[in-house]
C-alpha cells in the first residue's frame, strides 16, 4: 500500500467469497475503498451477507458461461452509494445525462434489451442452479477427501456459502490427471495456466516473485460442476479420479 493506493479489489474467484474481515480492517486503517470482483460469484454469501454488498461497489459478469449468463457479453455494477451510481450511469451511456447532452466522456456499456430479458428469466432459476452446483461440490468433497494430499480439495469455513462457478482441485500430477480424465471422456480445464504477473502485458510492471500463485497455476484443475450434471455423471468422475490415484499407488508399491 502506497500513497497512490485508492482501493482494494477482492476477487471472489471460482464463486468462493473472499475472507473479508481482514480486508475491511485494512481498508479502514488506510481509508481505502473496497471493490468486489464478483464476476463468478452470483448468489454467494459471506457470513450471510450476499456478495455484491460487501464493499463500496461490485462488478458482476453475465458472460454466457457464468452462473447467471446472458446470450453474449454483459455485466452489472452494484453499489449503495447514490453519487457513485449516478456517475456510473453517466459513464455507461456515453457520459450522457439526457439525449445529446454529454456531461463527461463515457462509453457505450449499455446492456441491450434482449440480454436483459433473457437474464430476467434466468434470474428466477439462479438459486436452483446454484443449489445444484453446491450439491455436486458436496459430493466431490465427500468422495474425494480420502485422496488428500494427492488430490487437494477446495475446503472452506462454514460461514462461507460458495456457488461453485468452478470446482478446482490441485495435484502435483495435474497434467497426467487431466490427460487420464480426457481419455475417459471427462472434460476439464485449467483456470488459470499463467498467473497475471507472468503475462507479457505486465512483464515490466510487476517484478516481484509470487511463488504461491505460480505453484497453484501448475497444480490446479477444474472439474465439471455445471447444473446439467446428474448423479451418474459425478459418480463416474469421482470413480475415475479414484482409479487414477489407485494406479499411481500400484506403480509405487
Amino acid at each position: 500500500i502506497t500513497p497512490k493506493t485508492k482501493a482494494i479489489i477482492v476477487v471472489h474467484l471460482y464463486g468462493q467469497p473472499v475472507e473479508m474481515e481482514h480486508v475491511w480492517q485494512l481498508a479502514k486503517k488506510h481509508k481505502l475503498k473496497v471493490i468486489e470482483d464478483a464476476a463468478q460469484a452470483h448468489g454467494a454469501c459471506y457470513r450471510d451477507k450476499p456478495v455484491g454488498t460487501l464493499g463500496d461497489a461490485a462488478a458482476f459478469s453475465f458472460y454466457p458461461v457464468k452462473n447467471l449468463g446472458a446470450l453474449g457479453d454483459g455485466g452489472a455494477i452494484t453499489t449503495n452509494d447514490d453519487a457513485l451510481a449516478e456517475k456510473l450511469r453517466l459513464l455507461h451511456n456515453y457520459g450522457s445525462s439526457k439525449k445529446y447532452v454529454h456531461v463527461v466522456q463515457g462509453n457505450n456499456s449499455r446492456l441491450d434489451e434482449l440480454q436483459a430479458a433473457f437474464l430476467r428469466i434466468k434470474l428466477k432459476r439462479l438459486a436452483q442452479w446454484n443449489k445444484h452446483r453446491q450439491q455436486i461440490a458436496a459430493f466431490y468433497l465427500k468422495n474425494l477427501f480420502e485422496f488428500e494430499p494427492e488430490i487437494s480439495l477446495p475446503l472452506y469455513p462454514d460461514y462461507l456459502k460458495p456457488v461453485w462457478h468452478q470446482f478446482v482441485i490441485q495435484s502435483e500430477r495435474r497434467d497426467e490427471l487431466q490427460e487420464y480424465l480426457k481419455w475417459n471422456g471427462i472434460p476439464t480445464m485449467v483456470h488459470y495456466p499463467i498467473p497475471p504477473h507472468l503475462q507479457q502485458a505486465y512483464k515490466n510492471k510487476i517484478n516481484k516473485s509470487l511463488p504461491v500463485a505460480e505453484k497453484i497455476a501448475k497444480r490446479c484443475l477444474s472439474l465439471p460442476v455445471h447444473p446439467a450434471l446428474n448423479k451418474a455423471d459425478i459418480t463416474f468422475i469421482a470413480d475415475s479420479i479414484r482409479k487414477f490415484v489407485d494406479i499411481r499407488d500400484e506403480i509405487y508399491l
